[in-house]
């Protein structure tokens, strides 16, 4: 086998001028040069010298523009000075250093592909063809099934009018050599809607030859009956070395093929461009494969942040919800920014948003972490300063160097009052409806993880129309500005979106989350983003019906009358039936186990909802009664007769609630 690394060993990158690399085959550092440009179309300006026009700097015969002087002096078969000789071994590693540069530049599939392509059309070859297996192995995954290639791109030199001629038939079709215009187009200039494939068969001329990895001419025995079976039956072998077959191995296995072409009008390739045709493959082979590792980690983190993130907001009684999320970059997509909305008892709503310090896999794992754990948290409903002191507990339990920042906030839509408790995360904004924004006030805070410390919470009043915005400090905070100046910007950006849309109209949720995202400058994308918008409708008092009952044998009478009351008030007597026996099944359930006086709730907003609370931690279990049973009936009736009913355990007892559907619902709201 050939040995491939001696161009490589040459030093090519102190050989080749940095000026000239850019006008080289491998399109210089920008893309290609201008007269690359034009060779791809048929075209040489006047006033160039052809021995400029290579693209490994001076121009050598092997590597001229085909039909040039040097090429047509210097071609095969013709006599070449041992200066020249030099010279085009000088120009061979000059290209080799430019081209696999330009290769490696690529960080994705296409990229790499692309640059292949352009490296070597014009000045290596005329024509190229580049077949991947499909799909691609990942890793140590073995292929099942019949090993397929698929057509990924093609390049060629010229458009098929100066190939074929005026007549539609051209020198090289008649010559009965291949004829490039019928190649198909694969990539931005193809023209066919898909990719050709080709099946390998087992034991057949293309397998062997891919299986002996080296690059070959067309003209070898194997090849001969191998490059049919890529470029199509119709399609015959070019004559003489004109064709070089250059299987691409990855680390672990052959991944594809690659299939240089020069037309007759260019002088052959020669027995040192076999040398060429392996650097390049290797190069890219070796760079696909990282390509494809690369692709399946990106794919395994945007699935990872993706299940970290909430799918979908809830949409809780008396509150509007919007989130964004955006990642520090495209290379750094996981990081430990999080945000949640928590549904609780009462028709409250938990208010969350975190960032755990670092982007990696490790931040997100431990963000996952956290954010369960806030949940739960929240579902025992703690107060806001105990939840963050639980989750300081575990960030040490995760490790001693699990450090997070953390906001959680309590919104009562009835009370219109928030409770706010900050681990060192950045205060919110507080957006009111005559346009005035302004930052809450809230203790600042230890960051979790810090141990010892204790969190304080303040109580805030939450007026109707008000949008609280939470955010991490990716949003406020860049190599360019502090965390202050960052508040301060969003807080300006709040005000001047506010009064775009008028002082007695708040602006769109969504709107509203996009123009403060609009407010990132070219430099200010350094960290992740998590961005948490909420609009307090509240319900006003007039919806709210509430009163304490004994635990007494009369307490579901009571509780029938209340509800009947509050229903004639609210002109809902079509709900009386349902509502009072529901409302005795469950209150006469909590009276049974309770200890301290029963509450009883009625909330009248999209939909009617019962709530009974008690101080006995045992949740109520439905369970299906024996025909001689005299009870164990009750919830059973709440589950067929409710449109939602459910049970939330609290620090002080429970709460059982159900929701009954408004009579003309969609009418009313």
């Amino acid at each position: 086998m050939p040995d491939t690394s001696r161009p490589r060993e040459a030093g090519p990158d102190a050989d080749a001028p940095a000026g000239r690399e850019g006008r080289g085959a491998a399109g210089g550092e920008g893309g290609e040069g201008a007269a690359a440009g034009q060779a791809r179309e048929g075209r040489v300006p006047a006033d160039t010298d052809p021995a400029r026009t290579t693209g490994a700097g001076a121009a050598g015969p092997a590597y001229e523009e085909p039909g040039s002087a040097g090429a047509d002096a210097l071609g095969a078969g013709a006599p070449v000075p041992d200066g020249g000789m030099a010279r085009r071994e000088g120009d061979r590693l000059r290209f080799v250093g430019a081209a696999t540069r330009r290769i490696a530049r690529g960080i994705d599939l296409d990229e790499i592909v692309l640059g292949l392509c352009r490296a070597t059309v014009p000045t290596f070859s005329d024509a190229i063809l580049v077949y991947l297996r499909d799909p691609l192995p990942v890793g140590d995954e073995r292929p099942v099934g019949p090993v397929v290639l698929r057509l990924r791109r093609t390049d060629r030199l010229r458009p098929i009018d100066d190939l074929t001629g005026a007549d539609g038939a051209g020198a090289a079709g008649a010559a009965g050599e291949l004829d490039f215009s019928q190649l198909p187009m694969v990539g931005p200039q193809g023209d066919l809607p898909a990719a050709e494939l080709c099946e390998i068969r087992t034991g057949g001329a293309l397998a062997e030859v891919l299986r002996g990895v080296r690059p070959v001419f067309g003209s070898a025995a194997g090849a001969k009956d191998a490059l049919p079976e890529l470029l199509g039956s119709e399609h015959p072998v070019p004559r003489g070395q004109r064709a070089i077959l250059a299987p691409l191995r990855g680390r672990r296995r052959v991944i594809g093929a690659a299939v240089f072409l020069r037309s007759p009008e260019r002088p052959a390739f020669e027995q040192n461009d076999l040398l060429v045709a392996a650097q390049l493959a290797t190069h890219t082979a070796l760079g696909i494969d990282k390509a494809v590792l690369y692709g399946r980690e990106a794919y395994i983190a945007d699935e990872l942040q993706r299940t970290m993130l909430p799918d979908s907001l809830p949409q809780p009684t008396g509150v509007r919800l919007a989130s964004r999320y955006l990642p520090a970059a495209e290379t750094a997509r996981v990081g430990g920014d999080w945000y949640d909305a928590i549904p609780l008892p009462g028709s409250r709503v938990a208010l969350v948003v975190g960032d755990v310090m670092g982007h990696s896999m490790t931040s997100a794992a431990i963000m996952g972490q956290l954010r369960t754990t806030a949940q739960t948290l929240a579902q025992l409903d703690l107060p806001p300063a105990e939840v963050l002191h639980h989750l300081d507990e575990q960030a040490q339990r995760l490790g001693s160097d699990r450090m997070a920042t953390c906001l959680y906030a309590v919104y009562d839509p009835v009370s219109h009052r928030i409770t706010i408790a900050n681990a060192g995360h950045p205060p919110p904004v507080l957006l009111h409806l005559g346009g005035r924004a302004e930052v809450l006030r809230v203790p600042p805070g230890a960051p979790i993880g810090v141990g010892g410390v204790d969190f304080e919470a303040v109580e805030l009043d939450a007026p109707a129309g008000a949008t609280l915005l939470l955010y991490t400090d990716g949003l406020v905070e860049s190599r360019l500005r502090d965390v202050w100046t960052g508040i301060e910007q969003l807080r300006e950006r709040l005000a001047t979106t506010a009064q775009l849309t008028g002082l007695d109209h708040p602006p769109p949720l969504e709107a509203l989350c996009d123009d403060v995202l609009d407010m990132l400058g070219p430099g200010d994308r350094d960290d992740d983003i998590a961005l948490l918008a909420a609009r307090f409708d509240g319900i006003a008092p007039s919806d709210v019906a509430y009163w304490f009952l004994d635990p007494e044998e009369t307490a579901p009478g009571r509780a029938r009358r209340f509800a009947r009351r509050a229903l004639t008030r609210w002109g809902l007597e079509e709900l009386q039936d349902s509502l009072e026996l529901l409302v005795s099944e469950v209150v006469t359930n909590a009276v049974r186990y309770a200890e301290r006086p029963v509450t009883l709730r009625l909330l009248r907003t999209d939909v009617l909802r019962c709530e009974v609370g008690d101080d006995s931690p045992q949740l109520p279990r439905q369970r299906r009664a024996r025909d001689t049973d005299e009870g164990g009936r009750g919830l059973f009736l709440v589950n067929r007769m409710a449109r939602r009913w459910g049970a939330t355990r609290l620090s002080s007892g429970k709460v059982v609630w159900f929701e009954l559907p408004l009579p003309g619902a969609n009418d009313r709201r």
